[in-house]
């Protein structure tokens, strides 16, 4: 235990001083911005309005990584915030946090042991949540995610669980929580599976919910039609796990966007005595969990377009308002540059790239199925999703003889015959992002997430104390000291 808390003093002195570095070089970044988001000048009164904003696995890698593949020279809206911290993330038990006690950090302010939702370690011991305090004060409270609404992240604000596996059990407190507006993804805990993993199976969380008075709605019609002051649960077409599809992925007029779900919950949520709103990314983290620099980016934009809905109601009320962003971790050790690129980077090549690593590789799932699918056939489609080719007047993006003969032993691999109980993975579809992640000049360190420290941005009331270097459970410190909320267990 003392040469742990050894190691996260020497990673707290190290972030010290790179936050000296940041705030120094970082003045000059900002400053350009200081009138558009010019904080009021009178006294600084408690904020009615709160949002708490976690891009899910979003280290500073990914936030710029997102920024560089952005079109027509345009910004991020919040590398353009005023405030810039930095935090750390280890957990209770672990220097390498996971999402539940990471959530758990923001949500209560209070460490606890990775996989724990809203609980002290000990997991006997409740922990009351920004939101719940919110609720306690009067002000509505809403939840949106672009994965599962039961996922950790989420789970954390509403719900208190020694095991964030616990899904099903999760689920239930949505409708118990009594909170406003729950957005974003399904309940991967109401799928058969993990129902039948409880011990105290109550029914369907849908017909639940709408017990307890949600109205539950499909698509950004019905949502539109709900009035403000209704309970309200909305989500609209979701995946295996419950999630929003990757944001390259989207397709129009049919997926909700996450900064959809935002905007119809700030209006659903707006009234004199105010609200708190938590927005998650969670795709980011399924990107980079994947090495799929692409999607990652382009949820990073996604999510940042959440960002700017907030802002619009932020110039509405900039002395009310308060927006916080950061992330609850950083996945899978981005780096912008490798060893085979040395200080060459060609980013722009992602651009190629029009499917995520999940989509292109439930393709190749249907190949199998059908056996129909040669090799050639495969080149042919990484042709058109890639940009990967043998014939490409871009050398960058041109596949060498090596390249192919190792990308057609990944596909006979992968679509071999699997008996019965055994399963063989996929390994065609991670060597082909890996090839243009590579000529990109992309670096990966792990499928896994990191000890990175992750960036903290906030504008509006209060906004300056999220200045400096510090810990994740002052984040929502800071936030109850300045929205005068009540922290206790409960």
């Amino acid at each position: 235990m003392k040469a742990c808390r050894r190691k996260l003093c020497a990673v707290k002195t190290v972030l010290k001083l790179a936050l000296l570095i940041i705030t120094v070089s970082g003045a000059a970044c900002f400053s350009s911005d200081q009138t558009i988001f010019a904080a009021p000048k009178e006294p600084v009164r408690a904020p009615r309005y709160l949002f708490l904003f976690i891009g899910d696995g979003m280290g500073p890698a990914q936030v710029q990584l997102s920024e560089v593949l952005l079109h027509d020279g345009h910004s991020l809206a919040i590398t353009a915030f005023p405030v810039l911290g930095m935090a750390t993330t280890h957990s209770a038990d672990h220097l390498i946090t996971d999402s539940g006690a990471a959530g758990t950090a923001l949500a209560t302010g209070s460490k606890t042991t990775n996989g724990t939702i809203s609980m002290a370690g000990n997991h006997l011991d409740t922990l009351k949540t920004i939101a719940e305090m919110a609720k306690v004060r009067g002000m509505k409270t809403g939840i949106v995610t672009s994965v599962g609404i039961d996922d950790a992240t989420p789970a954390c604000f509403y719900a208190h669980n020694a095991s964030r596996s616990n899904l099903y059990d999760i689920a239930l407190q949505m409708a118990s929580s009594g909170f406003d507006y729950f957005g974003g993804g399904y309940s991967a805990g109401n799928f058969p599976e993990n129902q039948a993993k409880s011990k105290a199976f109550r029914g369907d969380i849908t017909a639940l919910m709408q017990s307890a008075r949600y109205v539950i709605t499909h698509n950004k019609q019905e949502l539109a039609s709900i009035k403000p002051g209704t309970h309200c649960w909305a989500y609209s077409n979701y995946d295996s796990k419950g999630a929003l599809n990757f944001a390259m992925d989207r397709r129009n007029g049919k997926d909700m966007e996450l900064a959809e779900f935002t905007r119809e919950g700030i209006r659903l949520l707006d009234n004199p005595k105010g609200f708190f709103m938590m927005v998650e990314g969670g795709k980011i983290d399924w990107a980079c969990h994947a090495n799929d620099a692409a999607a990652a980016a382009r949820d990073v934009e996604s999510f940042d377009n959440a960002v700017t809905e907030a802002l619009a109601f932020y110039r509405r009320h900039p002395k009310e308002t308060l927006i916080v962003v950061t992330a609850d971790h950083e996945c899978g050790g981005l780096s912008l540059g490798n060893t085979a690129n040395g200080y060459e980077t060609r980013f722009d090549l992602l651009r190629h790239q029009n499917i995520s690593m999940q989509r292109f590789a439930e393709k190749l799932s249907t190949w199998k199925k059908t056996g129909t699918v040669t090799f050639p056939m495969a080149l042919d489609s990484v042709r058109v999703s890639y940009g990967l080719s043998t014939a490409r007047a871009d050398a960058a993006l041109a596949l060498s003889e090596n390249d192919c003969s190792t990308l057609q032993k990944a596909y006979r691999k992968t679509m071999k015959t699997e008996s019965a109980g055994t399963k063989i993975p996929d390994t065609f579809t991670p060597a082909v992002t890996g090839i243009l992640n590579s000529r990109a000049g992309i670096g990966w360190s792990t499928n896994a997430h990191t000890a990175v420290p992750v960036q903290v941005f906030a504008i509006g009331s209060g906004a300056d104390a999220f200045k400096g270097c510090y810990d994740n459970t002052d984040i929502a410190k800071k936030i109850m000291r300045i929205a005068n909320l009540k922290r206790r267990v409960i």
